[in-house]
């Protein structure tokens, strides 16, 4: 009998809970999108200074608005008027420029009419907002319910007294744009819409209804503000609460409960509450009185390449006398944050294990506020395809959920900032910032993805706000997460540079910060470069007389002195001297793609051979574009992806194979949470007619440890040993002892010493500029502990190529980017003893000499595969005798690929299978491989598009199958995919090839279109 009851009574619970979480599951928010797709709402906005009557007037049925603009919302005013066409398209050309600012920078009304649901049945009505930028009145019926203050304050009103359920309503919004200056006293708002040096001066300064506005229904008790919060003791156990505010919006006392579901697991809970009315409670409900909200095997959250970003759900059900009065659904992820600054430097570790940051700043979604809902999934999407794992939302210029949402669901976390920029003033306005800064905690608190609150971006924030920012993160996010009150200083090694730098820069002590921070790798939250477009997006904003040459319309598109910080007269000069003078547009944008490559890649490769010593993360300027721009992006405006996107996706795979251009050295990085053994790690270098240079290949079995940068073995390429220093004069700064001549003398018992003073210096002539690579030091014991190496090729203008806080004395051997220079000098920075500074012997090293067995350019081919021979990891380089040489590559023959396809649809998604191969009989390798899908009609590439490999290159003999998704949409009826693929040597400049005139003055051989379907 008792057994049988036992089960019995077992079955009784089971079914009771199955019937509690079908109930919950299935309550329904009562809601109605008030946005403009909507298509039963229709907004409109017109100039305060233009309308001249009242709100009760604007909302009375028999005002007429006909007069009025259509807006768009969530949107702005100006974007509005651009996409009702009375502005001309802004990213085209100067016509952002030519716009009168005066027709915007004013207040704004917005109007709109609404008929209630037949289904709001329940007591409470509701208008909601997300957002307004700056400020906004809020009417309805012709009475004002409510003022918003800062972009980030939410706002809901009880509307029932007012509504007509019957007929019809009307909702009025008086916008007050932001008024100058923006950075910080109008602060909080989009403060780069001022103009910045990666966008214009947005007219109207993006003022708006900048995110979404509803209607809801409820009974009395209504669920404010919802708060989930996980500890992890072990992975084994995870521990849950959940706190909600429960406000009364009725003058009596209600009672009610409150219900749950946490999916997965079916895990229910249920509280009783009681509120007095026009007051609110907070509910706390958590493991120690629901022992169910002790998770068993938790399934973490984790960040790209370090695990699954799983997401748990809760649904909430508050209900009241059996009839549900409210709902809201929370997701949330389980995970732990954890901080250290072992070594002065700034380290995020989530679930017990350190995260190497790899990522991009955002500085807007999109410069006018016009990217919304599904876009942000693309954009996130791409940054996971790349390998990244965190994006810093650069001013807190991204507002919208789904930013949050998105890294939430591909694992990106989130460097996230307040609305400070460096400017030591206040907001006009204190506490309205103060209460913004609550709001936004509250707003994105749930979201596993943040990882970083970031005060000030490259500066402090003035007091008493530093403190109050602290104070409520500890209050109303727990003290869960790092605040950062600085970018770029505090454990952290600066910002910049923003400009092109020769590859191996990035690999040589230290890579130098333009502002802020500690000397060396570190966390570096801002370093970039410029990042030119191919041709086919260069001309969808760029008039094609300025096409060529370059001209003040590219500098309006930041490739000027508008970027600066990008050095565009750098990158000019890089690409010519590297690929040859570009011979027209259509030449520099192919070669700028390789420049993109080249200097990108280096850029995360830098960081990461120097993984956690020193190193811990990096974060390009920018990882995408918020407006059609030649500067700091991966994809561009049109979501190209250039060739920055492809050197920053093959750096940071998770598993890597890579080579250090300075020391030769090659490493496997992992960047899991998981160790790896029996890799076979292989290098061969090929030359340009595809032959294998033998004496340089190498392979080594090695282990991978989680979290690591492994060195392999040495490529064996030839290192001049020719000492250039040797019986050439010296000069130096002081002398207390010996002659400056002791150091290269050759005589290892004579010396030279400084007198005692920190900037001390000792340089030599080589009589005649050197292509020079690298010094060595013999200290007598009063050695630098912090010096730098400089190079000249006068004598009185020098170049720091080296310098290091941590010198240690003894003998040194010091590499860096090779340098034209007759001068070399140590200049002393700090000395390590009472003494001045004091040396046996100093040699200066010749660059690597050229090899008879490799061509002028070759390239380096690595390889990483498991102990069953599958490929882990590639990559390719190609490096030149003259380093900064690789015009040899314009005279490549053109190779005839062979390519087949297949396409396949599923759910909406069209993908495309591409091989490509460069027969074994070829002339040549098959460099810069690009491979596009255009609309069979139009000729015009499709784009967003999710591509596996882009501007490899192909050996002789080798394939490659490349993968592409988009989606179906992006069609219309009758088009189809065509395929075309490209090569670098389609393009080269060679007499013997027939040639033909293209726009902007280039020349080119007649490329094959490879069309299939």
């Amino acid at each position: 009998m008792r057994k049988k009851n036992s089960v019995n009574r077992s079955l009784l619970c089971s079914l009771l809970v199955g019937v509690f979480c079908v109930n919950v599951l299935q309550a329904q928010e009562v809601v109605q999108s008030l946005n403009s797709d909507n298509n039963t709402v229709v907004w409109k906005v017109k100039a305060q200074a233009e309308v001249n009557e009242n709100a009760e007037k604007i909302c009375s049925e028999s005002f007429n608005d006909n007069a009025w603009v259509s807006a768009i919302v969530p949107g702005t005013v100006f974007g509005s008027y651009v996409a009702a066409g009375l502005e001309k398209d802004p990213n085209f050309g100067d016509n952002i420029y030519k716009v009168d600012k005066q027709k915007y920078d004013r207040n704004f009304w917005y109007r709109t009419e609404i008929t209630i649901p037949a289904n709001f049945t329940k007591e409470k009505i509701w208008l909601n907002f997300n957002g307004i930028n700056r400020k906004g009145d809020v009417f309805f019926n012709g009475q004002r319910i409510g003022f918003l203050d800062g972009f980030m304050q939410r706002g809901r009103f009880d509307v029932t007294h007012l509504v007509k359920k019957g007929g019809k309503n009307f909702v009025a919004v008086l916008v007050h744009w932001p008024q100058p200056n923006l950075a910080n006293q109008c602060s909080p708002t989009y403060l780069s819409s001022g103009g910045w040096d990666w966008m214009p001066y947005v007219p109207g300064l993006n003022m708006g209804i900048t995110d979404k506005v509803w209607l809801s229904n409820t009974g009395g008790l209504v669920i404010k503000e919802s708060w989930i919060r996980t500890k992890l003791p072990s992975h084994a156990r995870a521990d849950v609460a959940v706190a909600l505010e429960v406000a009364n919006s009725s003058g009596k006392h209600l009672q009610g409960y409150i219900k749950g579901v946490i999916q997965p697991g079916n895990i229910e809970f249920s509280q009783k509450v009681s509120v007095w009315g026009n007051s609110t409670e907070e509910v706390k409900i958590d493991w120690r009185r629901f022992p169910q909200l002790s998770i068993d095997n938790p399934k973490l959250w984790w960040p790209n390449g370090y695990g699954q970003p799983n997401l748990y759900s809760c649904k909430l059900v508050l209900e009241v006398d059996g009839q549900i009065s409210d709902t809201k659904s929370v997701q949330f992820g389980i995970k732990k944050y954890t901080y250290d600054t072992e070594g002065n430097v700034l380290h995020v570790s989530i679930n017990g294990t350190r995260v190497f940051l790899k990522g991009g700043n955002w500085g807007m979604s999109e410069y006018m506020l016009r990217c919304r809902g599904e876009e942000y999934d693309t954009k996130i999407r791409l940054h996971k395809e790349m390998n990244f794992n965190v994006i810093r939302n650069w001013l807190g210029s991204t507002t919208d959920d789904e930013f949050y949402e998105a890294c939430d669901k591909y694992g990106i976390l989130v460097w996230d900032d307040f609305w400070i920029n460096s400017n030591p003033n206040l907001p006009r306005d204190i506490n309205t910032f103060n209460a913004n800064v609550v709001e936004k905690i509250k707003r994105v608190r749930n979201h596993p993805c943040v990882a970083v609150w970031c005060g000030d971006n490259e500066g402090f924030p003035e007091p008493p706000l530093s403190n109050w920012m602290k104070e409520n993160i500890r209050v109303f996010d727990g003290g869960e997460r790092h605040f950062q009150p600085n970018s770029n200083t505090g454990n952290l090694s600066g910002s910049g540079v923003w400009g092109n730098k020769d590859p191996r820069y990035y690999f040589t002590a230290f890579p130098k910060a333009s502002a802020g921070g500690d000397v060396g790798w570190g966390l570096r939250t801002e370093t970039g470069t410029a990042v030119f477009t191919n041709f086919e997006s260069f001309k969808k904003f760029m008039p094609q007389d300025k096409w060529w040459p370059r001209n003040d319309m590219w500098n309006i598109h930041y490739f000027g002195q508008y970027a600066f910080n990008a050095t565009p007269d750098y990158y000019e000069q890089s690409l010519n001297e590297r690929y040859g003078k570009a011979q027209g547009i259509e030449d520099f944008c192919r070669k700028a793609q390789l420049l993109n490559i080249e200097t990108n890649k280096a850029m995360y490769e830098g960081w990461l051979d120097h993984m956690w010593d020193d190193a811990s993360g990096i974060m390009t300027w920018m990882s995408q574009s918020a407006y059609p721009s030649l500067v700091w992006q991966t994809y561009d405006y049109y979501y190209d992806l250039t060739g920055a996107y492809w050197g920053v996706k093959k750096a940071c795979e998770p598993m890597h194979i890579q080579w250090n251009p300075v020391t030769n050295s090659v490493k496997v990085v992992n960047t899991t949470s998981k160790d790896v053994s029996d890799l076979l790690a292989e290098v061969a270098v090929y030359n340009m007619d595809g032959t294998l240079a033998k004496l340089y290949s190498d392979s080594k079995v090695v282990e991978s440890p989680a979290n690591s940068a492994m060195h392999c073995f040495n490529i064996k390429f030839k290192p001049s040993q020719r000492n250039l220093s040797l019986n050439k004069p010296v000069y130096a700064s002081s002398t207390e002892h010996g002659e400056p001549g002791n150091i290269n003398d050759d005589n290892m018992n004579s010396r030279w010493a400084s007198g005692s003073g920190d900037r001390e210096w000792i340089y030599v002539d080589l009589g005649e500029d050197h292509v020079i690579a690298g010094v060595s030091f013999k200290w007598e014991e009063a050695y630098a502990k912090a010096f730098k190496i400089m190079v000249s090729g006068d004598g009185k203008n020098w170049k720091e190529v080296y310098s290091t806080n941590n010198g240690n004395g003894g003998e040194q051997q010091i590499t860096f980017a090779e340098e034209k220079a007759r001068y070399v000098k140590m200049q002393g920075v700090e000395r390590a003893t009472g003494w001045g500074y004091s040396l046996w012997d100093m040699k200066v090293f010749e660059g690597d000499i050229k090899s008879d067995d490799l061509s002028d350019v070759h390239f380096i081919k690595l390889k990483l595969t498991d102990k069953n021979g599958k490929a882990v990891s590639d990559n390719m380089y190609w490096r030149g005798h003259a380093r900064k040489d690789f015009t040899a590559l314009n005279n490549l023959p053109k190779v005839n690929l062979k390519v087949t396809s297949k396409v396949s649809r599923q759910n909406g998604k069209c993908f495309v299978n591409v091989k490509i191969q460069n027969p074994a009989s070829s002339p040549a390798v098959a460099f810069a491989t690009w491979v596009q899908v255009r609309n069979s009609k139009t000729n015009e590439r499709i784009l967003p598009a999710i591509m596996s490999d882009n501007y490899f290159t192909l050996l002789k003999g080798e394939e490659k199958e490349v993968v592409i998704e988009f989606d179906e949409k992006l069609f219309k009826k009758g088009e189809e995919p065509v395929v075309t693929v490209d090569t670098y040597n389609d393009h080269v400049i060679n007499s013997a090839i027939e040639k033909k005139k293209i726009a902007g003055g280039a020349t080119r051989e007649t490329a094959p279109l490879l069309t299939l379907f």
